[in-house]
């Protein structure tokens, strides 16, 4: 019963299920690209290109000589930085042999064409990429302040 009544606010506002079905469709979707990418990883391409190989000939043959490819940790943390021209690819991709390498490199060397082209989708995206970076890092901080000043009142 002292658990429920630690989390009773949360449960109490009635806004608090509409994040339900979001939260599971996240869960979800990551699963599944996780999956893939495991199911995948155990496809060797047959030209035996690496992800950073793979990338940099799609960079070159669309004149983009400009765009750096840097290899970056974790898994599956592969990105396009539009504002320093560069593609970071994961060790799993950039060294990878995969198709499922070769795959998420292309994807994230696509971001770059799209950047090139002022593909308005992407000019979107990445104008709210600080505003989620600042809401990644202030939600424990946020979580524990309403948690704790609720105690307080």
């Amino acid at each position: 019963m002292g658990t429920f009544l630690l989390f009773y606010p949360l449960f109490y506002n009635p806004y608090f299920f509409l994040l339900i079905p979001p939260l599971i469709l996240a869960i979800y979707a990551q699963s599944r690209v996780k999956s893939a990418f495991r199911d995948y990883s155990q496809v060797a391409s047959i030209r035996g290109h690496s992800g950073a190989e793979t990338a940099g000939a799609i960079l070159r043959s669309h004149g983009l000589n400009d765009v750096r490819i840097e290899q970056i940790g974790g898994q599956l943390t592969d990105h396009y930085d539009p504002r320093k021209k560069v593609l970071r690819l994961s060790t799993d991709v950039y060294r990878g042999r995969s198709l499922a390498a070769l795959g998420v490199a292309a994807h994230e060397a696509g971001h770059a064409l799209q950047h090139t082209s002022g593909y308005v989708p992407l000019r979107i995206r990445a104008a709210f990429v600080p505003v989620a970076a600042l809401g990644t890092n202030a939600a424990p901080i946020l979580f524990f302040i309403g948690l704790f000043g609720h105690f307080g009142s």
